[in-house]
């Protein structure tokens, strides 16, 4: 059981830390994308979400080494993203177009669930 805790605590954790690091990788490109949202301060934005997933997600992989608080504030990290995140960039209820709408559900839906996963994973 240890085996399989360490191995999803570093998918999970990695999920973030990949997308973190996508993030300021691709920041002009999400930039763009966040501005067309009207979300303000745009670059900003993109690299302030990349640390929250990087430190957040860091915090997961290496959970088995940190004080609980420490691991707490890391799922608290991921949650900050994830919430304002989800509701904002992916609010399929205003699309008319259905591949859109439902391209933002499927992210929506995923999103709500890393939230309740991180939710479970709170001490």
């Amino acid at each position: 059981m240890h085996t399989i805790h360490i191995l999803g605590q570093i998918i999970f954790g990695g999920y973030f830390i990949w997308s973190g690091f996508n993030h300021f990788r691709n920041h002009k490109m999400l930039s763009g994308y966040a501005a067309s949202m009207k979300i303000p301060s745009p670059v900003i934005a993109v690299l302030g979400t990349g640390l929250l997933m990087v430190l957040g997600g860091l915090g997961i992989v290496f959970s088995g080494y940190l004080s609980a608080m420490i691991v707490d504030i890391s799922l608290l990290l991921v949650i900050i993203f994830l919430v304002p995140t989800t509701f904002v960039m992916h609010a399929f209820w205003k699309h008319a177009d259905a591949g859109a709408k439902m391209t933002d559900y499927i992210n929506f839906s995923k999103n709500m669930a890393l939230v309740g996963a991180a939710l479970m994973l709170m001490m």
